[in-house]
C-alpha cells in the first residue's frame, strides 16, 4: 500500500484544479489554483492581479484537490490535502507545458500567472466507498 504522501500525488495527478487555504490578516482565506505534482511537491499556477499568492508565500499552508464533481455515479469519492511551506518559484519550460493553456482573463482583467512550490509537510487522504482501491488497481 503506497504512503499518504505518495497517494496524494497520484490522485493530484488526475485532477487539474484545488484551493489553497492560508491566511490573510489572521482570517482564513481560500483561493483556487491550478496544479500540478513534480518531484515530491506541488506546483501552482494563480493569478497575480489578485495578490492572492502574496500570502501563500513564505508561509505554511494548506491545498486540496479532490473528485467530488467528476466522480461517475457508484464511484467512490476521495479528498487530498497537503501541508507545507509555499515558496515562489520559475517553472521549467516542461513544467509550464504541463500547466497547459492559462485562462484569457480573470474577474475581467487580463491574466498574469504567478507560480508557486509547496514542499509538502503532511499528506493526507480520505475516501468513500472504495475509491482508493479503485485508484490504486486503476493507476495510471
Amino acid at each position: 500500500m503506497p504512503t499518504d504522501e505518495q497517494l496524494a500525488a497520484e490522485l493530484l495527478r488526475r485532477t487539474d484544479h484545488g484551493r489553497v487555504a492560508t491566511s490573510m490578516r489572521a482570517l482564513p482565506f481560500l483561493a483556487f489554483a491550478r496544479h500540478i505534482a513534480v518531484d515530491g511537491g506541488i506546483l501552482l499556477r494563480m493569478h497575480r492581479g489578485l495578490g492572492y499568492h502574496q500570502a501563500c508565500v513564505g508561509s505554511v499552508v494548506a491545498y486540496g484537490s479532490d473528485n467530488l464533481s467528476s466522480a461517475r455515479p457508484g464511484e467512490g469519492l476521495w479528498i487530498v490535502q497537503v501541508v507545507g511551506r509555499c515558496d515562489s518559484v520559475e517553472p521549467s519550460a516542461e513544467e509550464l507545458a504541463r500547466f497547459g493553456p492559462a485562462p484569457r482573463v480573470v474577474d475581467g482583467e487580463p491574466y498574469d500567472p504567478v507560480y508557486l512550490r509547496i514542499e509538502p509537510e503532511l499528506a493526507t487522504v480520505h475516501s468513500t466507498d472504495g475509491a482508493l482501491e479503485y485508484s490504486i488497481t486503476h493507476s495510471s
